[in-house]
């Protein structure tokens, strides 16, 4: 895996969010930014489980919003925000627009030495893109 080090495990963490018109947010997340859609289990248009991978490692999960008591995961759509490490920011982000992405910040240099943006998805969503792919464990 690129930018991976003895030190650095594999991602095991999986963001989840949830959606309003959940077949559409995946489309534009695989267009926009170039997630991979690694499974999806529908009924119709509701998700009910989606996998999209992330290529340098990782992925998030998501599904349809769903209204009900009983619901397990109460995430409102449009509470979501991520991180994302990328190599070509400045690609990505041309990419992110062209697609329909809202810009929140164009491409930046940050104190810590990364180059970053901040787009918005289809269902308001807040994902930052940025070279920054933290430091090393400790003791690791």
């Amino acid at each position: 895996m690129a930018g991976m080090t003895q030190t650095t495990p594999a991602p095991q963490v999986w963001p989840t969010l949830r959606a309003r018109d959940a077949r559409a947010l995946i489309r534009f997340l695989v267009d926009a930014f170039g997630f991979e859609e690694t499974a999806v289990f529908a009924d119709g248009d509701v998700v009910h489980h989606a996998q999209l991978s992330w290529p340098l490692g990782g992925g998030i999960m998501l599904g349809s919003v769903r209204e009900t008591a009983e619901d397990l995961w109460p995430v409102q759509p449009g509470s979501f925000g991520a991180y994302v490490v990328a190599d070509d920011i400045d690609a990505l982000f041309a990419r992110a627009k062209a697609a329909g992405a809202e810009v929140v910040k164009e491409p930046y240099d940050t104190d810590h030495g990364s180059h970053d943006f901040i787009v918005r998805d289809p269902e308001g969503n807040r994902w930052s893109f940025g070279t920054y792919r933290g430091e090393p464990r400790k003791g690791a």
